[in-house]
């Protein structure tokens, strides 16, 4: 490290709306004088740009402007999806993600929702506003079948969260391996047998040519009709035409989705109005600049020291 510290260090331009926050985190939480442009859009990060070899940002942004970025060849992801990134078909630099750090998050999301479903909170508030006194028992989450579609850092955590309620957890992921705590990890040939199993199904996988559609009509329907589904991966994963007739037909006992195909939801979009579903605005999981800059941070003494870097993302798997 002494070697590197005789040199300049090299600079780092910062694209995300939250620029600024990142930009003092990271110098509160690095003893090195790092090099920082703190840019809240893509435009004005083109517009000071200045050979800076290391990019670290929202991918919606750095997408924009890689390709006119000559000299970057590494950039960091201030986000656990990286689409925008790999959709440019640009490959000349090193992607790294963001991993182990949004489990927490995710798993207050889902258990909170599966506990507001077995618990009919909304049922409760809505006779409450017409004052209605609603004496329907509560369902509980213990002894029932948690599927997770996705076993990677988030599906883990998720799973440890639900086995604390003594909810019995499964995994799917495309290669079957398996992975604690999982009782078992179901393969892409095994997805229907998967499904027929889980009182509640959460989808957290990346977004892949693989894993479109995978909760097609027909796949759907090989769900109980009391499972509770949500998803807080990504879109592709669902065929939200389905999901609707399903939960418009009583084939699900409903859902709660994070993510969709357009951000925000078109006002004419029937996502909005169908029965038992529940709409939230891509919140799951924030990219707290106290969660992101310390894989940063570890990852740019790695880069200075020529040291590979934790969290590399194979652009053409897209994970």
């Amino acid at each position: 490290m002494n070697d590197v510290l005789n040199t300049p260090l090299p600079g780092c331009l910062i694209v995300t709306a939250a620029a600024d926050d990142f930009a003092a985190e990271i110098t509160r939480g690095s003893t090195l004088p790092i090099p920082l442009t703190a840019c809240a859009t893509a435009e004005d990060a083109l517009a000071r740009y200045s050979d800076e070899k290391i990019v670290f940002g929202n991918p919606d942004l750095v997408a924009d402007i890689l390709p006119d970025l000559p000299m970057v060849d590494w950039v960091q992801s201030s986000w656990a999806g990286i689409t925008p990134l790999s959709a440019i078909g640009y490959r000349d630099y090193v992607l790294t993600g963001v991993k182990e750090v949004f489990g927490p998050q995710m798993s207050e999301y889902v258990l909170g929702y599966l506990l507001a479903h077995e618990l009919r909170i909304i049922e409760r508030i809505e006779h409450q506003d017409s004052r209605g006194w609603f004496k329907a028992h509560s369902g509980v989450i213990e002894g029932k079948r948690l599927g997770i579609m996705g076993t990677g850092s988030i599906g883990r955590h998720i799973a440890n969260t639900a086995r604390s309620f003594g909810v019995q957890v499964f995994g799917f992921s495309l290669s079957g391996r398996s992975v604690a705590p999982f009782e078992k990890v179901f393969s892409t040939g095994q997805l229907h047998s998967f499904l027929r199993g889980c009182d509640y199904l959460v989808a957290a996988l990346p977004q892949t040519e693989k894993t479109d559609n995978l909760l097609d009509e027909r796949a759907l329907a090989k769900l109980p009709e009391h499972a509770y589904f949500c998803n807080i991966g990504r879109s592709n994963v669902v065929d939200d035409d389905a999901l609707i007739h399903a939960l418009k037909n009583n084939k699900l006992a409903g859902a709660v989705l994070d993510v969709f195909d357009v951000e925000p939801i078109p006002g004419d979009s029937p996502l909005w109005n169908t029965k038992n579903l529940l709409v939230t605005a891509h919140i799951a999981a924030i990219s707290h600049p106290s969660l992101i800059v310390p894989i940063f941070l570890e990852n740019y003494e790695r880069y200075i020291s020529k040291r590979p870097l934790k969290y590399v993302i194979d652009l053409d798997r897209e994970y």
